[in-house]
C-alpha cells in the first residue's frame, strides 16, 4: 500500500468499522440495560444470575467482554499496518 489514495481509503474502511463497532455496542447496552429491566421493581425481586440481575449482566460484564473480544478481531482482520512514508501516484497529485 504505497499510494496516498490507497491508504486513505484503508483508513476511511478502518474508521467506518470503528465507528460501526461502537454504535453496536451503544445499542447493545442500551437495549440490554432497559429491555431486561424489571418493570415492577419495587413489588418483585429480579431473577439473579450468577448473583446479578439479568439487565446487569448483559450490559455491565458480558457486553464490554464481548465487546473486547470484537475489538481485538477488528484489529487484527480489518486494520492494516502501513507506512507513514508519502509516495506520489503521478505528477498531478
Amino acid at each position: 500500500m504505497k499510494t496516498l489514495s490507497a491508504r486513505y481509503r484503508q483508513a476511511h474502511r478502518e474508521a467506518k468499522w470503528a465507528v460501526g463497532l461502537a454504535l453496536a455496542y451503544f445499542i447493545w447496552w442500551y437495549i440490554s440495560a432497559y429491555a431486561f429491566a424489571p418493570t415492577d421493581a419495587i413489588s418483585t425481586l429480579p431473577e439473579l444470575y450468577f448473583g446479578f440481575p439479568l439487565w446487569f449482566l448483559l450490559a455491565c460484564i458480558i457486553g464490554p467482554v464481548l465487546f473486547t473480544a470484537l475489538c481485538g478481531l477488528m484489529v487484527k482482520f480489518i486494520y492494516q499496518d502501513m507506512s507513514l512514508d508519502i509516495e506520489k501516484e503521478s505528477d498531478h497529485e
